[in-house]
């Protein structure tokens, strides 16, 4: 279990201290005080709010602790709050993909809990802002994997469009092989074609040298197609496998969950998790999944004390809120 940041009296003053320091942002730190990014990466989302919202109330506001904030807010799920830090990170600096990216991507996440007559023009914003992104830094991978899953799954109507996804999947091929088959596992998916899919996935593998995150995706797609037993050998395989997007960890532990396998390896997944999160894999989430999971299994005590843990890092997370009173009762 990964140590919780502490509470004693000298670094909370620490804390404040850094909203008043120039120049800690990102990835820069001051005294050993843990920066903004390392409290995202690390899932104390509390402490880097309260770091950045002193930052971005200064008289000389800069772009990228407009950008953490509405990282912070989108581990949050508070979608309108986290738009308006991004798009203010954009304004500020209208040049740089990486605040386009992240604005595509809360555009997307707001647009999937807005009504359908709101989310047609959300999407559009959601596509204007990953184009963008892909303009302003051409060589990032992740860019264009974010907008060819746009194109694949937006109707045309808002832009979309399978053969889009297969000219970034080209692209993406020279940057990042393993998502390029990725892509185009999804292209197959969506063409009813589940044998090239496999084959893609499966090449995704190869290309990743058995990579966590490939062998995942696999999984998911036996899960998609209700072989329940293929999925969770793949998932005993990652297990096994190299690390290469530590995220995928907590992933496969859900994908368990949910599916109401092997729940001991759920466990072992997230243990092993939690000892390095990722922002990709909010620890807070990690946790209340980790509650849940032992909730399931008949350990109610585990389970509060892990939905603590979980309230201890973004104390307004309302599943965890839910979650202990339900095992408190």
């Amino acid at each position: 279990m990964p140590t919780r940041f502490p509470s004693t009296i000298w670094q909370f003053l620490a804390l404040a201290l850094l909203c008043l320091l120039p120049g800690v942002a990102g990835g820069e730190t001051a005294s050993g005080v843990p920066s903004s990014h390392e409290l995202l990466s690390s899932g104390h989302v509390d402490d880097a709010i309260q770091i950045l919202e002193g930052r971005v109330h200064q008289p000389v506001a800069d772009a990228e602790s407009y950008n953490l904030l509405c990282r912070a807010y989108f581990m949050l799920e508070e979608w309108d709050r986290g738009i308006a830090a991004c798009e203010r990170a954009r304004d500020i600096d209208p040049q740089k993909g990486t605040y386009h990216l992240w604005l595509g991507r809360i555009y997307g996440e707001k647009a999937d809990h807005v009504s359908f007559i709101s989310a047609a023009p959300m999407a559009r914003k959601v596509r204007e802002s990953f184009e963008r992104a892909v303009q302003l830094d051409p060589q990032s991978w992740e860019a264009r994997t974010d907008l060819a899953e746009f194109y694949l799954e937006a109707p045309g109507l808002v832009g979309g469009g399978k053969d889009k996804a297969h000219q970034q999947a080209e692209v993406i091929a020279k940057l990042h092989p393993a998502m390029a088959h990725w892509v185009e596992g999804r292209i197959a998916e969506k063409n009813d074609d589940a044998v090239t899919a496999e084959r893609e996935y499966r090449a995704a593998i190869a290309a990743s040298h058995s990579g966590t995150r490939s062998w995942l995706d696999l999984a998911a797609f036996m899960r998609r197609n209700h072989q329940r037993a293929e999925m969770e050998e793949a998932l005993r395989t990652l297990e096994k496998s190299p690390v290469d997007r530590a995220e995928s960890l907590m992933d496969a532990a859900s994908l368990l969950f949910q599916t109401g396998r092997d729940l001991p390896m759920a466990v072992r997944l997230l243990r092993r998790y939690l000892d390095a999160p990722v922002e990709e894999g909010p620890a807070f989430k990690a946790h209340d999944l980790l509650g849940r999971i032992l909730e399931k299994q008949g350990d109610r005590q585990g389970a509060a004390e892990e939905f603590r843990n979980a309230l201890a890092l973004a104390h307004s997370y309302g599943k965890a809120k839910e979650d202990l009173r339900r095992v408190e009762r």
